[in-house]
């Protein structure tokens, strides 16, 4: 123990430098329907954007979101979109834009300096806590807040779903009798279609070009955590999908869609481990930043985990992967915790919920997925004990306990405690009761399969889960306080603080356009002009409470008050940026990605995949009745 500590003292002295505390944020999207309501192409469209109406955020119009009209550019689009059921998209103007999809959707396309992403389509972020909504080609996704702390990723995560709750009222208000959406937390639909749940980690640029170009044991000890977790993070599914072994129940809803190691696709070829390099701190231009936040920081674009209701199963899942990379970071990584073939250790673990299934280490031993994290769970402690989360992850020792405390209750297999903290428990739990009261009942029956998809609802009076939580039986971690207070305000300690209170100072219309990073602001002038000012925040540790309350509380106009935070004039900030990129790519802009207007639309799609289109349509097909609404994205 005391070598241990020493080693890890060593890595601590020399990687402070190189080390950022885990702020984490999520995007996930939801599985969204009208019941009572027959098309066609299906009913998700109508469905995610008659929610995104009922959820107040800016911009409410902006130049950036339009319909496709009918010149050159959209005609193309008009064609290979027809009956798709595509929402309208987001237009960006801005040469240097790259959006969610960093050149890497199928789907988008440049031309000129103008793209279009139709998988982004009506982002609206909230002046109430600094978090987003938007369509994510036809699936309503809700976007938490930066936060520092996993107790607040919590908070923040039931914050939104409350608002999505009250979302879901009004529109089944406004809908004629016999219709009624309905809204699920799922990543599946049954029938071999999948859709995201994303974690965003902030990891320092050392430790990314580690896991991605330098250091691939670090990478696989990542992967093998992550896999290893599933016995406290799934979602729990019956049955299985994309041409996986038949199984009755298992842990995890996206196991079955894991297809390869790393890469950066999101929505067909899944990686465990999604090496998308998009770091939201900052302006990138295509292949160069001299940015200080983007050149010291990076984001770690976590697609593996299912979207879970469980408090616990949720703290957990934010909490160790904090710690967990804390860990990558400070290079204190045991390379014999490092799977031999971790696809494989995915299925077997997965589709095993009596976690007795062992899976074959590089080392040769062979172990199950709950004697793999005791393991993780030793390393991390000693970890811990020496100061190696010092300053990058609060609440660690509150994190550990309950992580060693949860894995006992998962060794004991008594499924009643296991439920009171994990979702694939509890889901197991309500349908072994539910074949006890009705025998004729088996995992192929409809019933079951309606309790499978019908357990995530976010409406109160159909959602299993709520029922439970109504009850006392499940294990809390915050309080219904907490969750209020983050559906009206934004984290403190974070960016999303000034993002939310500058969407509340600005007037209708003054808003343009907004992102993680920036906000940009149209002020009307005396003379009757408008000037544009643009707000950059790169860096997702700056611009709280306690640096801009003062600034922002005190009055004046918005002008004002951007002066004061070191707002620029767009104009002068896009000539300065246009002509850096210009010489970049030596005076030609085609080089680096883009095409003329009258390009090749069919060739122009940047990251299209060689896949056949109908290999494609068969991955990506809706969460229900039809239509193309099983993608995911950031």
């Amino acid at each position: 123990m005391k070598r241990a500590m020493e080693t890890v003292s060593r890595h601590k002295r020399t990687q402070d430098r190189n080390q950022v505390p885990k702020l984490c944020g999520a995007d996930v999207e939801l599985g969204n329907f009208i019941l009572g309501l027959h098309r066609p192409e299906g009913t998700c469209y109508e469905a995610s954007h008659a929610l995104l109406r009922e959820i107040d955020g800016l911009p409410v119009v902006s130049k950036h979101h339009a319909p496709l009209c009918e010149c050159q550019l959209c005609r193309p689009i008009h064609g290979s979109w027809e009956g798709s059921n595509y929402g309208q998209g987001t237009w960006r103007s801005d040469p240097l834009y790259v959006g969610g999809s960093t050149g890497t959707y199928r789907d988008s396309f440049r031309s000129g300096s103008v793209v279009y992403d139709p998988q982004d389509w009506g982002r609206k972020f909230l002046p109430t806590n600094g978090g987003c909504v938007y369509i994510d080609l036809n699936h309503l996704e809700l976007c938490v807040p930066e936060v520092l702390r996993a107790r607040d990723h919590v908070a923040a995560w039931n914050a939104m779903l409350r608002i999505a709750r009250q979302a879901l009222d009004a529109a089944n208000a406004k809908l004629p009798p016999g219709q009624r959406i309905q809204l699920l937390v799922t990543n599946s639909d049954g029938q071999s279609h999948s859709f995201g749940s994303h974690l965003n980690m902030l990891i320092t640029r050392a430790a990314w070009n580690n896991l991605f170009g330098r250091k691939l044991h670090q990478m696989l000890f990542l992967a093998t955590y992550q896999i290893s977790s599933l016995i406290f993070t799934g979602a729990g599914k019956v049955g299985s999908e994309n041409r996986r072994p038949a199984v009755d129940f298992q842990l995890s809803q996206r196991a079955d869609f894991f297809e390869t190691l790393t890469g950066s696709m999101t929505t067909f070829h899944r990686p465990v481990i999604n090496s998308r390099d998009e770091s939201l701190c900052g302006r990138r231009s295509y292949e160069h930043s001299s940015d200080h936040y983007r050149s010291r920081m990076a984001r770690l674009h976590v697609i593996f985990y299912d979207a879970t209701l469980s408090e616990v199963s949720n703290f957990l899942k934010v909490g160790v992967m904090q710690i967990i990379l804390s860990m990558i970071e400070a290079q204190y990584v045991n390379p014999n915790l490092v799977l031999d073939d971790p696809l494989d250790a995915l299925g077997r673990w997965s589709h095993d919920p009596t976690l007795t299934a062992r899976a074959k280490m590089i080392s040769g031993r062979k172990l199950s997925a709950l004697e793999l994290q005791f393991q993780f769970l030793e390393q991390a402690r000693r970890f811990v004990q020496a100061g190696g989360c010092s300053g990058t992850v609060p609440d660690c020792e509150e994190i550990l306990n309950l992580w060693e405390d949860t894995l006992v209750i998962l060794e004991s297999r008594e499924l009643a405690r296991m439920a009171r903290r994990v979702d694939w428990a509890l889901k197991l739990l309500v349908i072994k009761q539910a074949m006890e009261q009705r025998p004729a009942l088996t995992w192929t029956s409809p019933e079951i399969k309606h309790l499978d998809q019908i357990f995530g609802s976010i409406d109160p009076l159909i959602g299993l889960h709520w029922a439970y939580e109504r009850s006392g039986f499940l294990e809390r971690i915050v309080t219904d306080d907490e969750v209020e207070n983050f559906i009206m305000n934004p984290p403190a300690n974070t960016r999303a603080w000034t993002r939310a209170m500058l969407l509340r100072r600005a007037q209708a219309g003054e808003v343009d356009d907004v992102d993680w990073d920036f906000i940009e602001f149209r002020l009307n002038e005396r003379d009757g002009g408008c000037r544009y000012r643009r707000l950059e925040m790169a860096s997702p540790l700056e611009h709280t409470e306690s640096s801009n309350a003062a600034v922002i509380q005190r009055g004046g106009s918005l002008a004002d008050i951007l002066d004061a935070l070191g707002a620029t004039d767009m104009e002068n900030q896009s000539q300065q940026i246009w002509n850096e990129d210009w010489h970049s790519t030596g005076g030609n802009l085609a080089h680096s990605g883009n095409l003329t207007h009258s390009g090749n639309l069919a060739e122009a799609s940047t990251g299209r995949s060689s896949l056949p289109a109908a290999e494609l349509d068969q991955q990506e097909n809706p969460l229900n009745q039809g239509g193309r609404n099983g993608h995911e994205t950031t």
